[in-house]
């Protein structure tokens, strides 16, 4: 690492929430990295995030592992890191922006006057995609990307059901639905999605134990099940899994654009 990478200084009057990437340590953006090496307190999404990551930390931050503990005692810990100088790091699975619950811990600094600033991280649909080696977008077959869930504790809203978006039938990448497998395929099914539309499910994007099951809506229930895989995974949905695709007008030698003439 360069040296004046190090250098780089961080403001203490602030918490900095890092995307912690995927799984694989090596993910984590350079900015992220950055940060976790010269944080004094860092609390980290214990039951999601590669534990590795801590590797980064210098041996006299304090780690604290949030997945046992409440909003309120989240805040204290950051409030109380911030008012003694300290620079507080809150790391969060993925990408900060996906799922990741930062406007109430937000607020809840606000009310102590102390600000935030948000490093984004590498999604685990970005991770998935990069293990399954696809695109999300491929030519005259899929052009737009659904990135949703199955409602669970937390309500989906009432326009944003599975259904709704299956009646696209464009490419879909779901959170937080595996343990809900066949309710998810019947719906997607009932939704306008054809039993032979093809579906990836990823477990642990990323992560050394990484699992992959492929098939089809007709067929992927019973083998997820096959798999004993209940969490941490992405049900991926759609065409651009499949063999069909065509090529991009960009690198085409008969297709002229700006920086090219034919």
């Amino acid at each position: 690492m360069p040296e004046h990478m190090n250098s780089v200084s961080f403001d203490t009057d602030k918490v900095w929430f890092v995307g912690a990437g995927p799984g694989d340590k090596s993910l984590i953006t350079l900015k992220g990295y950055q940060l976790l090496r010269q944080a004094q307190i860092v609390i980290y999404a214990g039951s999601l995030i590669n534990w590795e990551l801590l590797e980064y930390c210098s041996a006299d931050a304090e780690c604290h592992d949030s997945a046992k503990l409440t909003l309120s005692e989240i805040t204290a810990l950051m409030v109380n890191g911030v008012k003694a100088g300290k620079l507080v790091v809150r790391l969060q699975t993925g990408d900060l922006s996906l799922f990741g619950s930062i406007r109430e811990q937000s607020e809840e600094l606000a009310n102590h006057a102390i600000g935030f600033v948000s490093v984004p991280g590498v999604s685990s649909f970005l991770g998935a995609a990069a293990q399954l080696g696809v695109e999300y977008t491929v030519p005259e077959v899929a052009q737009s990307l659904i990135i949703t869930r199955m409602e669970g504790r937390t309500p989906m809203p009432p326009r944003e059901t599975l259904e709704s978006f299956a009646a696209h039938q464009t490419s879909m990448a779901i959170f937080l639905s595996v343990q809900n497998i066949t309710k998810v395929v019947a719906r997607l099914i009932q939704g306008g999605y054809g039993q032979e539309t093809p579906v990836a499910v990823v477990y642990k994007a990323t992560w050394p134990d990484c699992q992959i099951v492929r098939g089809t809506l007709e067929t992927i229930a019973e083998q997820v099940h096959s798999a004993d895989i209940r969490k941490t995974a992405l049900i991926l949905v759609g065409a651009f899994l499949g063999e069909e695709y065509h090529y991009s007008k960009l690198y085409d030698a008969r297709f002229s654009h700006e920086y090219r003439s034919v």
